[in-house]
């Protein structure tokens, strides 16, 4: 199956069995099948491998980690250690004897702790920033307030906004070059957009800034959604928050890589961590090994093409991104196609209204500004986001409503 072909739905089809196997493996979604959670790109539902890995944690070695001797505390540091070897495995680390795993409270907070620990330390005066001013406000807010931090100090920074392109949302590389200059000593970026839902071809910055600059990579729309391959990013940080790939809430990771700048080194009194959330997101991590994020990538964008083909055609419909992701036989290739989201406005209905109107009929979606941060867009908007314990049916009803409104 490719991602732009139309999605089997036959009881006998290899695809549909092992999605229909999988979905079953998370109990909010199998004891509500009246109900469709459309919102995954917010928060993922967590599938029975990770609930039943922080039940016998919690029953068998609850305890803190790094603070005591005795057996349970040991085998706690021990999971939290094996943790942080589980994340670089999943993510492809090529060195992981050099690299390194901070756990934190989801993306906000590890982009924050990179941009206030290791940030501003680096920089010095007259040095330039490129950061995104239309992606989440957790990838924007972090940069200006180090920005304020290193001012306090006297160290005076540039900080210059990547260009995007103005119809499809996606960074603008041809016009890199006008923005790159010789003090550039740092670029945050996104690899999936968390409104837009593409791929936002982080090697081309790559490729703009040269292989001397440090890159951080908001990952809170891929890690767990597709594949990620460090080596082939090429990038220094890549964090991303653990509930929405699967774990409990309240967990996240920064990976560094440590191989540009200084070696990353959170400051202050690391305090008692979120021992079950970590948990979590090993148990998470192996069950998303195991499914296949190739796999998952496949479905869920094949499920994007279905949606954003045929909601294309409903005249009081905006679907907000690339226009040419839209066809399901888009030339496009797959990388550069709808990863799991669709955002849209109907022309008469404000979005918080068709909110509720499609909550009536079972579909619980996102409707409002997104936390877009500076320039993004300012209107509220629907957001559908997918993942693999969607199926065919969902999206085919949820078109059938949106039909309705026509």
């Amino acid at each position: 199956m490719s991602a732009a072909d139309p999605l089997p739905g036959t009881e006998h089809d290899e695809e549909t069995r092992w999605q229909r196997q999988l979905r079953e493996q998370f109990p909010i979604v199998a004891e509500h099948p009246e109900s469709a959670y459309l919102d995954s790109a917010a928060t993922s539902q967590k599938p029975r491998a990770v609930l039943d890995a922080v039940q016998h944690y919690l029953t068998t070695s609850n305890a803190n980690a790094g603070r005591g001797t005795y057996p349970w505390a040991n085998r706690t540091t021990e999971l939290v250690e094996e943790t942080r070897q589980r994340v670089k495995r999943f993510l492809h680390d090529p060195q992981p004897d050099t690299s390194g795993v901070h756990f934190t409270s989801g993306t906000t907070e590890g982009l924050r702790t990179v941009a206030r620990d290791w940030l501003v330390p680096y920089l010095t005066d007259g040095d330039e920033i490129l950061v995104p001013h239309a992606d989440h406000r957790a990838n924007l807010d972090p940069w200006l307030e180090a920005r304020l931090l290193l001012a306090e100090r006297g160290v005076d920074i540039r900080v210059r906004a990547l260009p995007y392109q103005e119809v499809s949302g996606d960074y603008d590389h041809r016009a890199l070059d006008g923005v790159v200059g010789p003090r550039t000593r740092f670029v945050a970026a996104t690899h999936v957009h968390h409104v837009y839902g593409g791929d936002m071809n982080v090697h081309r910055i790559r490729a703009a800034v040269g292989p001397d600059v440090p890159i951080c990579l908001d990952a809170a729309q891929s890690v767990g959604h597709l594949p990620v391959d460090v080596a082939q990013l090429d990038v220094d940080f890549v964090v991303f928050s653990g509930h929405k790939a699967m774990a409990l809430p309240g967990t996240g990771a920064v990976w560094a890589r440590n191989g540009r700048g200084p070696v990353f080194r959170p400051g202050g009194w690391q305090g008692t961590p979120n021992t079950a959330g970590i948990v979590s997101l090993r148990a998470a991590l192996d069950w998303l090994d195991a499914a296949g994020p190739d796999r998952i990538a496949r479905w869920t964008t094949a499920l994007t093409g279905r949606l954003t083909d045929r909601l294309r055609h409903l005249d009081p419909y905006e679907i907000l991104g690339c226009p040419a992701s839209l066809a399901a036989d888009s030339a496009l290739p797959a990388a550069q196609r709808r990863h799991g989201i669709v955002t849209f406005r109907h022309r008469d209905i404000p979005s918080d209204d068709l909110g509720f109107i499609l909550y009536s009929h079972g579909f619980m979606v996102r409707a409002d500004s997104l936390c877009q941060a500076g320039t993004g867009e300012k209107d509220g908007s629907v957001r559908v986001s997918l993942h693999v314990y969607n199926t065919v049916e969902e999206v085919d009803r949820l078109l059938g409503v949106l039909e309705s409104l026509t």
